[in-house]
């Protein structure tokens, strides 16, 4: 990552700059973040939008959105989204980027964090809320939405692996988001990593970014592993696909088999069927 922030000579509004690799296309691109008025928008190739308009174009091992109007597509954007989410912005940035697949950076969201608080925007509450008691089933996935006055998630990964914690829960606040739940590092079952090849993904790994989850041991470098670590990467890419829904909405949330297509789908259902409202505009 290269990341240049105000100071020195900067003019006092000028943008951070964060620059990297795709993770699944190994394609360079740099995303540009600004203080801006209104809701937080998306710009590529001059073409832009608010990011809550955006639409999941599809979720193949990542969450990939595009516009109503389909100017343009963006790849993999749950963890720049996450960090959104956990430091509560909601307003006043402008997201500008020149390339097709988000960069993976430190292969979770806290790269995301420090490059997005050195604008200094003041957070804002969620422009969506849960309205009523709810449940949602995707296949072998369960979403529970339940009113609250203040922001509840948690995820529970049902795993037969004793090694793995199944649970990770978050409620709010934006310095425990930053603590515990933006350094989660993406991960992989070996068992899975065949099937990713064969589809041509997962081309840029960095090796201090990815947990390998093997039969024998788990392969982590750069830092400690965690046995929660992979339930709050799950939590940490739930939170960043509830952001393209102006999320996470103020209320509970509770994601049994979280996945980003079972999330995108839920997410839909849920506005649908009136789980979710937007309390602003």
């Amino acid at each position: 990552m290269k990341a240049w922030a105000r100071g020195g000579g900067a003019p006092k509004d000028a943008p951070v700059v964060v620059e990297g690799l795709g993770l699944h296309t190994a394609s360079k691109a740099s995303v540009a973040l600004a203080r801006a008025r209104g809701p937080v928008s998306v710009v590529v190739g001059g073409m832009g939008t608010a990011a809550r308009d955006l639409t999941v174009v599809s979720t193949a091992w990542r969450t990939e959105v595009a516009p109503l109007g389909g100017e343009f597509v963006l790849m993999t954007v749950e963890h720049m989204f996450a960090a959104l989410a956990g430091l509560g912005l909601h307003e006043g940035v402008r997201i500008d980027v020149e390339g097709i697949e988000i960069p993976i950076l430190d292969g979770a969201a806290l790269a995301w964090c420090d490059a997005l608080t050195t604008l200094g925007v003041h957070p804002t509450s969620p422009p969506t809320r849960v309205v009523r008691r709810g449940t949602i089933d995707i296949g072998s996935s369960r979403y529970e939405f339940s009113p609250f006055d203040g922001v509840d998630v948690e995820v529970s990964l049902v795993l037969a692996d004793q090694r793995l914690a199944p649970e990770a829960r978050w409620e709010g606040a934006s310095a425990d988001f930053r603590e515990r739940i933006a350094p989660a590092r993406t991960f992989a079952f070996e068992r899975d990593i065949p099937t990713i090849l064969r589809l041509g993904l997962a081309r840029h790994v960095p090796a201090t970014g990815a947990v390998i989850i093997r039969e024998d041991c788990v392969q982590a470098a750069g830092r400690p592993f965690s046995s929660d670590e992979p339930a709050r990467h799950k939590l940490l890419d739930l939170l960043g696909d509830l952001y393209l829904a102006g999320g996470p909405p103020i209320g509970r949330i509770r994601a049994v088999r979280p996945g980003h297509t079972a999330n995108a789908l839920a997410l839909r259902r849920a506005r649908e069927s009136g789980l979710l409202a937007h309390t602003r505009a």
